[in-house]
């Protein structure tokens, strides 16, 4: 891999765990004013969709065969990357701490490693082991040591599913998917998700509602439209987001661009300490820099060792 070519997916993961990291301090003023989650992150993947769909049609230039030559891999994206995973995690959090959820789910990256080690029968690198240690053990400090505590089984199940789903949006981001554009791969599976997650919502399997009002932004120093932190969370926090992690995993492969997304926790973190007041304590700092170390270790490993083809979830 030629060194400005990951130069550019480092730089694609850091735009993507920054605009992840929007998320929840533009999503809160939602929920305070009585939307859903389920509705939130429904009328997300619905405007996301939608903001990317010119640059899908500009990228793909008349090459719909392209866009159906990758008909699994953006089905995958939809349903698993998105829907399901999105369902699970606030099926998670309505039955457990929503620090414990996120935890969970994070673990995304040591599952990676864990199905590579079982498919391959070949012991990770030791900088991976040591890096997998680190990050886990920043992740912690970050989201709270109090996340890890007994709690109800079926949120732990559905958390888990969501850390498997999330595997999943990796390793499908790494793939080459028959010559489909990052963008485009964003743009379709956000377009194919928000009608199944609408779906669900409607279903009543999870609560669905959603108020019009004005909200309040910046720790209840300004108020605004609705509408604003959605175009906000829509845009930067799931358009962008999620079109440069795609692109970031395509070029750095499923294993590094995971660990990298950890730092989303940490980029939400001091979002949440600017905009809403949430202060950051100096164990989260901490814990972003065994985040750090993590990462380090993980980029460390040798070429050599890393596997020819990404291991496949689906």
């Amino acid at each position: 891999m030629r060194t400005s070519s990951k130069s550019a997916g480092l730089v694609a993961a850091a735009v993507s765990f920054i605009s992840f990291g929007t998320s929840g301090a533009f999503v809160k003023p939602l929920l305070e004013a009585g939307w859903s989650p389920a509705a939130a992150v429904t009328a997300r993947a619905l405007l996301a969709g939608l903001v990317l769909l010119p640059f899908v049609v500009y990228s793909l230039r008349g090459r719909w065969d392209v866009l159906w030559q990758a008909r699994w891999p953006v089905l995958s994206m939809g349903v698993v990357g998105v829907a399901v995973t999105q369902v699970l995690y606030f099926a998670a959090i309505a039955r457990i701490p929503v620090a414990t959820a996120l935890l969970i789910e994070f673990l995304a990256p040591l599952l990676l490693v864990g199905f590579t080690w079982a498919v391959s029968r070949r012991t990770p690198a030791a900088v991976v082991l040591i890096g997998s240690v680190l990050a886990v053990g920043g992740l912690v400090l970050v989201i709270g040591p109090g996340a890890i505590q007994s709690v109800d089984p079926l949120g732990l199940i559905a958390a888990f599913g969501a850390a498997i789903g999330c595997a999943v949006y990796f390793v499908i981001a790494a793939r080459p998917n028959n010559g489909l554009p990052p963008v485009a791969l964003a743009g379709a599976g956000m377009l194919l998700a928000a009608p199944i997650l609408a779906v669900i919502g409607l279903t009543g399997l999870l609560p669905f509602t959603a108020t019009f009002g004005d909200v309040s932004l910046f720790d209840g120093d300004a108020t605004t439209a609705w509408w604003v932190p959605l175009l906000v969370v829509a845009v930067a926090g799931t358009a962008v987001a999620y079109a440069t992690g795609i692109t970031a995993s395509g070029i750095l492969g499923s294993r590094l661009a995971s660990f990298i997304a950890l730092l989303e926790v940490v980029s939400a973190s001091l979002f949440a300490w600017l905009l809403l007041g949430e202060e950051l304590s100096p164990l989260q700092l901490f814990g972003g820099v065994l985040i750090l170390g993590g990462i380090a270790s993980v980029r460390a490993e040798r070429p050599a060792a890393e596997p020819a083809v990404e291991p496949s979830l689906v």
